[in-house]
Order: structure tokens, then C-alpha cells, then sequence
């Protein structure tokens, strides 16, 4: 039979409307013929191929080359931050391990106002004294220790900036809390080696877990030295101004809070610079922690030294 083409020459040829047949090529992973799309909607494309449409119903998840999955610095960053982490949790344990023994061999401070009548009838003093006035307190807190009232015995800011300061050759600086103080008169006879500075802060914490803040201010005022001879707020008080505590006004409270540090070097009677120097201190922190104004604070300092100490000597009338 005698069949045209499509140009219309006699002859045998195929029908241009029948589909070729399909070629039979070598399957690649992630290879899809072009334009097939039920395909591409099923086949996931290959590791640097355009993702396709992705299933329906699904999110497509893009996908990377293994080097932006898995990058080496990000691995050893990895590496470091847990072995950094791991090295702190030890040195955190090791710490608290340290403690504990610590606190294991030191002594009890139950018998803290046993000590403090003791050293009261060594120095002549009356046990138990009066009551500690607000404004000598609120002085001694303000210059002291300002985080008295919400410490657990140390003050960890100033435990951490002192083993710093003696780590790097500094030496040992101030930082010692209210209750470290106390334990320094009352347990290691006011010495500051570093073995002494240690066991204050286990004692410290005792003390705090055994006595509230007022009675910690009370055991700490009739013990503590003012210069002149003076142990005690109450002896102090009388023997510097010819008053008794609870009738201290803001810059006498001021001074005598400001010769704790250094009762011989800053006495009003021998030293009155220093005094003066120390006063101003005190009166500067009750501004800057909001217990005076600056009215108020200005105003104490207004009155000189003099007037302050112009009944030193004669002690209190009965």
C-alpha cells in the first residue's frame, strides 16, 4: 500500500500523529525528565538540584549541601562551649564540696552572746547594753556593709572581687560584711591572715542562719572598738559626746559608724581631720543609699566638729 507523507511524496512512512516511543536511558539519582510533572511531585529533587513543587499537603523542606549542614567550626564550637560548661560544673561542685568541709570544721556560734558578755566584763563594759538607735544603725550599714539586710551572711560581689584582688598579687582587700566582722571579734581575735579571712566567711554564714539582723547589730555594737578606750556604742557615745545612744543625732551616729575602721587613727580628740574626713564618708553614703537627702545631709555636716565633741569626757548623767 502506498501511504504520503505529510508533504504529500507517495511513499512508506510513519504516522506524524502516533507518539515516538519512549527512549529507555540510564536512570540518574535525583534525575527527572524535563516537563515531567507527576513525577517531580513524588520524586525528591537530588542533593543540588532546584527543590521541586513538593508533596501536597506537606511543607518542602529545602535541601542543603552536607558542607552548610555540617561545618566543622561550628562543631568545635560546639566541642569547646561543653567542655567549658563541664569545667565550671566542676569547679562549681568543687567549690561547694570546699564549703561544706569548711563549715564542718569550724566551730558553733551558738554561744556568740556568751562571747560577747565575756568580752564586756573584760572591758568593763555593762552586758547587755541599750538597744541600737536607728540612725547609728542605718550609719554603720551605709558605710559597712549596704547589703546587710539581704546577704546571707557574705556579700558574694565583694567575696569574688577580694579572691581576685589575691589571686592577681593584690593582696587582700576590704569587703568583709557585718557578720564577718563579728566573727573576727568574737572567734579569730582579730586577726586577717588568709586562713582567719577563710574561717570568718563559714562563720559568718552560721552566725546569719542562727541570729537575726537585730541582734547581729547588737552583739556587733557592744563589742567593736571606737578609740579612746571606748568598747562599745554605748561607752563611745557617752564618752565622745556626753549622750547616750539613743540620743545620738545624724552627724554624732555618722562618726562614731566612721571610727569602726579605724577607732585610733580617725579619733575626733586626737585626730580631728581624720574625724572630719570620716564623718563626710559616712554622710555621703547615707545620701547616696537614700536615708538622708541632701538637705538633710548637708545639714549634719553643717555643724562643726567642736560643737559635736564639746561635752567629750564628761560621760552621761545617770
Amino acid at each position: 500500500m502506498t501511504m504520503r507523507g505529510s508533504s504529500g511524496d507517495a511513499g512508506p512512512g510513519p504516522d506524524p500523529t502516533l507518539p515516538l516511543p519512549a527512549l529507555d536511558l540510564p536512570a540518574r539519582p535525583g534525575y527527572l525528565p524535563v516537563g515531567d510533572t507527576a513525577a517531580s511531585q513524588f520524586a525528591p529533587p537530588g542533593p543540588y538540584a532546584p527543590p521541586g513543587p513538593g508533596i501536597p499537603g506537606r511543607p518542602h523542606t529545602r535541601a542543603y549541601p552536607p558542607a552548610a549542614r555540617f561545618d566543622p567550626r561550628q562543631r568545635r564550637a560546639r566541642r569547646v562551649l561543653r567542655r567549658l560548661a563541664i569545667a565550671v560544673m566542676a569547679v562549681i561542685l568543687l567549690c561547694v564540696a570546699a564549703f561544706a568541709g569548711l563549715l564542718a570544721l569550724t566551730p558553733s556560734v551558738g554561744n556568740a552572746r556568751e562571747l560577747v558578755a565575756a568580752q564586756d566584763r573584760a572591758h568593763g563594759v555593762a552586758y547587755p547594753g541599750p538597744p541600737v538607735p536607728a540612725r547609728f544603725a542605718a550609719s554603720l550599714v551605709a558605710t559597712e556593709d549596704k547589703r546587710f539586710y539581704s546577704e546571707p551572711g557574705i556579700d558574694l560581689y565583694a567575696v569574688a572581687r577580694v579572691a581576685y584582688s589575691y589571686l592577681t598579687g593584690r593582696g587582700l582587700q576590704g569587703g568583709a560584711t557585718l557578720y564577718q566582722q563579728l566573727a573576727k571579734l568574737l572567734y579569730t581575735q582579730g586577726r586577717s591572715s588568709p586562713t582567719d579571712e577563710t574561717e570568718q566567711v563559714a562563720l559568718a554564714v552560721k552566725l546569719y542562719l542562727t541570729y537575726s539582723r537585730p541582734q547581729i547589730l547588737q552583739m556587733y555594737a557592744e563589742v567593736v572598738y571606737f578609740g579612746n578606750g571606748y568598747y562599745g556604742l554605748a561607752a563611745a557615745s557617752c564618752g565622745y559626746f556626753g549622750v547616750r545612744p539613743s540620743g545620738l543625732s545624724w552627724p554624732q551616729a555618722a562618726m562614731l559608724a566612721g571610727l569602726v575602721q579605724g577607732p585610733s587613727m580617725d579619733d575626733p580628740l586626737t585626730h580631728p581631720a581624720n574625724a572630719r574626713a570620716r564623718e563626710e564618708h559616712v554622710v555621703g553614703r547615707l545620701v547616696a543609699t537614700g536615708k538622708l537627702s541632701a538637705a538633710q545631709g548637708a545639714a549634719a555636716l553643717a555643724v562643726p566638729l567642736p560643737a559635736l565633741v564639746a561635752r567629750a569626757g564628761q560621760g552621761c548623767s545617770p
